[in-house]
């Protein structure tokens, strides 16, 4: 039965209203499932429906609230994820579903048991599955489940049902996706019970809880949520989705998207959706609403995905950016979407919950933004009309951005380019997504008068009422060795076929990673880092490190870990890297033709500006202040703004 469509056809495909079962999506627009991270002791907390609200208001047409478990085997000590078993869990929920509904869109509890997996977190209980395997991401393997154990597990997700529904979810979504629980009923690799030799075995624990959830809850729009990849561990490959699709026509919908645990959040190395060229083979292996997810980011691959037979498209962390794309993307005001970069800094820590490094608006409750505090000398003028922004960093640009509409502002770039170091880092194999956020900036920076090549004087700011510093860093040279923004910058310092050392700084960076990949790019023969930490890579996100690590696998790179370069030798044959071995002091040499080095990032010095300007109220942010993320910056060009725009209020 295919899905019934309202008698509406108005382009783009994406803004035409679809109905499952009882309710009606108002466009083909989907947040797929993630969570506030607003939530202690395993209950929803205040903020949290704030959270949820704001993102309905955007416009898209079902909100799926994710992280809900449905049993103490699933829930963690830190308690940040919801625990939909718990009685009390109801109030906190009610006033979630209210959020999206109260915004138009249809909201969903997505339910889910992680089974074998821990996502890293301590947990109260010990782990089960279906089947005493190993899960390559944990230690140990979780016991496996007794026929009372899968009873005792259906009654959980029935009672979790049961609540959500009393609390107001007209739609409850099965998580059978990214190697959790009933993904590893349905996975040959993970379920070996007597029962699993076929699909119509592994699959009898949804119809089980499909019968036993709509006869508890009849009304409920049940949808199941399903993945490819990872077939070796608890996945589904093409082929054995495709087999598992025509069995999950009992269900009012079928989300599909990608990956494990580790690989399902993708970063910017992901260029397209990796299910965008499948639509039309998963379009054909259901009868059912086809909801498809996973690095859908423009409009012009939504509406592929709409044509070649999807109805419905999924987007968590693009909605995280930005929430209003819906309406800005329905409107054709594509230009004006704050993009996600697919960075993962922000949105897969929830210290202390969920936040974007490109959008300054999301905020801890009790918050009207990011916290942040620009550096402040002078004090506020009288009236701010005049604003000099010095720097077109992230920091500068997000400034320039909020003021110009109000103000007139002026900004400066000593380079002929917009994005100081964030430029040289969207250069950066695999790392191009940066180059959104600059995108964006540039096509929204209004009437600003921005003035590149243009390296200012402190005498030419004699005459603005503000001025906002954002003259970002610049990374330390070792003599003997090139910058890692240096090859970044310009690959063609590395010749093919050359060997290349490059010391790492022991922070384990994207400076680092960025220069391996950049040296191997140029046709490095062979490229050896050198790394003081216990690890490579060791700070970037985990999701991106797996992801890293899979593409170098074959090529001509080695790490020596626990070692220093104390020297750069160069001489007519090429170069000498001095290096010891932090533990056993031990030194050993390593030629090379091209030695590059990860060095200390530097703020620019900007004294003479503050003392140049003493009428002035001058404001300091980003890497100017000391070197960080972008996030910062982003949060700190934001704040200068707001104090601009307070004092502009205040004078009337």
């Amino acid at each position: 039965m295919n899905p019934v469509q309202e008698d509406l056809v108005s382009p783009p495909e994406a803004s035409r209203p679809l109905r499952i079962g009882a309710v009606r999506l108002r466009n083909r627009l989907v947040a797929t499932a993630h969570g506030s991270g607003v939530v202690g002791g395993g209950l929803a907390q205040p903020g949290d429906a704030k959270y949820w609200r704001r993102c309905a208001a955007g416009g898209a047409a079902m909100v799926i609230a994710g992280g809900t478990v449905v049993s103490p085997e699933s829930a963690n000590r830190i308690g940040n994820i919801t625990e939909a078993w718990r009685p009390e869990a109801i109030s906190g929920l009610r006033a979630r579903a209210t959020a999206i509904s109260s915004e138009g869109a249809v909201p969903v509890c997505q339910l889910v048991h992680l089974g074998r997996e821990t996502l890293g977190a301590e947990i109260w209980e010990h782990p089960i599955a279906p089947s005493s395997i190993r899960s390559p991401r944990e230690p140990v393997r979780a016991r496996a489940m007794t026929d009372a154990d899968v009873d005792r597990m259906i009654a959980s997700f029935v009672v979790g049902s049961r609540h959500a529904v009393e609390a107001g979810f007209p739609a409850i979504e099965l998580h059978a996706a990214h190697g959790y629980l009933l993904a590893q009923f349905l996975s040959p690799s993970s379920n070996v019970r007597t029962e699993s030799g076929t699909v119509a075995g592994r699959v009898q624990v949804l119809y089980r809880l499909h019968a036993e959830i709509t006869a508890s809850c009849p009304e409920v729009v049940l949808g199941v949520r399903v993945s490819i990849d990872g077939a070796e561990e608890a996945g589904l490959d093409l082929d054995g989705l495709c087999e598992l699709m025509p069995w999950l026509d009992i269900f009012d919908y079928v989300n599909v998207t990608a990956g494990v645990r580790t690989t399902y959040v993708r970063d910017m190395a992901t260029s397209e959706p990796p299910l965008l060229t499948h639509v039309r083979r998963l379009r054909a292996a259901t009868a059912r609403p086809l909801l498809v997810s996973q690095a859908f980011r423009s409009s012009q691959d939504i509406e592929s995905a709409l044509a070649a037979g999807a109805d419905l498209i999924g987007l968590a962390r693009p909605l995280i950016a930005d929430p209003h794309l819906p309406k800005k993307l329905l409107r054709g005001n594509d230009s004006q979407i704050r993009p996600c970069v697919s960075c993962n800094e922000d949105c897969r820590t929830f210290t202390p919950v969920l936040l974007c490094s490109v959008n300054p608006t999301l905020a801890p409750p009790g918050h009207h933004a990011r916290p942040a505090s620009p550096l402040q000398f002078g004090l506020p003028p009288a009236a701010s009309r005049r604003v000099a922004i010095v720097g077109a960093g992230p920091a500068g640009l997000e400034a320039t951005l909020q003021l110009t509409a109000t103000h007139e502002v002026t900004l400066f770039e000593a380079h002929e380019q917009i994005g100081g170091q964030l430029a040289v880092a969207a250069q950066a194999p695999n790392r191009a997504g940066w180059s959104k956020l600059l995108r964006f900036y540039t096509d929204n920076l209004g009437n600003a008068d921005v003035r590149l090549g243009h390296r200012v004087t402190p005498h030419e700011l004699g005459d603005f009422d503000e001025v906002i510093v954002a003259s970002g860093a610049t990374e330390l040279r070792t003599p003997g060795a090139l910058s890692s923004t240096g090859l970044i910058a310009d690959r063609h310092a590395i010749s093919p076929g050359d060997g290349v050392v490059i010391a790492d700084d022991g922070f384990g960076s994207w400076l680092t990673v960025g220069a391996l990949e950049a040296a191997l790019a140029a046709g490095a023969a062979q490229v050896t880092v050198v790394v003081p930490g216990p690890a490579f890579a060791a700070t970037i996100p985990p999701e991106s490190r797996v992801q890293l690590m899979k593409r170098l696998a074959g090529s001509p790179v080695e790490f020596i870990v626990g070692a220093a370069v104390t020297e750069m030798r160069t001489n007519s044959a090429g170069t000498i890297a001095c290096c010891r071995h932090l533990l056993s002091g031990r030194t050993f040499e390593l030629a090379c033709d091209r030695a590059v080095a990860v060095g200390e990032r530097i703020a620019s010095d900007w004294q003479d500006i503050e003392q140049a300007l003493p009428r002035a109220r001058v404001q300091v942010i980003g890497d100017a202040v000391v070197p960080r993320r972008v996030s910062h910056a982003v949060a700190e060009g934001y704040a200068a703004a707001q104090a601009i725009t307070d004092t502009t209020v205040r004078s009337g």
